[in-house]
């Protein structure tokens, strides 16, 4: 019998993908969001077999698209139990040298379109009484980089409105929390030149890069029952990178 339903957008790939499996082998039915449907369509694939699942392509940072997104995958699994905010881009550059598209585009996708689907999905879990809202930021939101100025704000305002969130859905038994992950090897980290890749395994303590499944562990837990008292909160999960 399954939990619920979770939404997770950036569900085609990496740490989206990794939370995807977890799920459907907790038993989750799943309804997965990203931009690009074929990719999502190949990423279903790959779940256990029996996961009852659905798949919507959708520009996060629209919030028209969200709330049909939201409307659909609520009306076919009748009702939403977990939202996890997942869907993340980057942009680097120096601060003098990026540009004001560089800039929108990552506060867009990151912080807007978490904004975006906590918006949609709120009144359907004030309803129902119930609800699990987990938003994947990163530690840069906590110590910020150079290079990242518009990741570390995207990922710092969600760590913000998650609490913030998580204080208007109180009243209903909604809870909201953040997960900030370190290094975890992913498509978006995989560019990075072995002498970086060197010095940041230098700087974790538990010598190891994390993966996608360590990220979906901590996301489990939080919609887990033993997670019922919990809410508002940021759990790092960096290998003690930023302890």
């Amino acid at each position: 019998m399954a939990k619920g339903t979770a939404l997770i957008t950036g569900a085609s790939r990496g740490i989206g993908l990794a939370i995807a499996r977890r799920l459907a082998s907790d038993g989750w039915n799943l309804a997965l969001v990203a931009r690009d449907e074929a990719r999502l369509r190949e990423s279903v694939a790959t779940l256990p077999a029996g996961t009852r699942a659905g798949i919507w392509a959708c520009d996060v940072a629209d919030g028209e698209q969200v709330a049909r997104v939201v409307a659909a995958a609520a009306a076919e699994f009748d009702g939403i139990q977990a939202l996890i905010n997942n869907a993340g881009v980057t942009a680097d550059a120096l601060i003098m040298r990026m540009s004001s598209a560089q800039w929108r585009q990552v506060l867009d996708v990151n912080l807007t379109g978490t904004f975006n689907f906590t918006k949609a999905v709120a009144p359907l879990m004030m309803r129902q009484r119930q609800g699990r809202i987990v938003n994947i930021t990163s530690v840069i939101g906590l110590s910020g980089n150079a290079g990242q100025a518009n990741y570390a704000a995207s990922k710092a305002g969600i760590i913000a409105l998650t609490k913030s969130v998580a204080r208007e859905l109180a009243g209903r038994q909604v809870t909201a929390n953040a997960v900030a992950p370190g290094f975890i090897t992913t498509d978006m980290t995989a560019g990075l030149n072995e002498q970086i890749r060197a010095e940041m395994l230098r700087s974790i303590p538990l010598k190891r890069f994390g993966e996608g499944a360590d990220v979906a562990g901590v996301v489990a837990f939080l919609l887990s029952p033993d997670a019922a008292y919990v809410t508002g909160q940021t759990i790092v999960c960096d290998g003690g990178m930023t302890m």
